[in-house]
């Protein structure tokens, strides 16, 4: 697979006790600004802010 577009998602990183995502990712917006060589692989990126 090569990746081609790249989407803006919000996301919770809560899990319930069965290891279950709790929330789902939510859709923002095609980022038609980025290729998808600009984003880092996953977990490389900036930790999110907390709160």
């Amino acid at each position: 697979m090569r990746p081609g577009l790249v989407a803006e998602v919000s996301a919770d990183r809560a899990v319930d006790r069965g290891g279950v995502f709790r929330h789902p990712l939510r859709f923002m917006r095609l980022r038609l600004d980025m290729e998808a060589e600009d984003v880092p692989p996953f977990g490389a990126g900036p930790a999110a802010a907390a709160g």
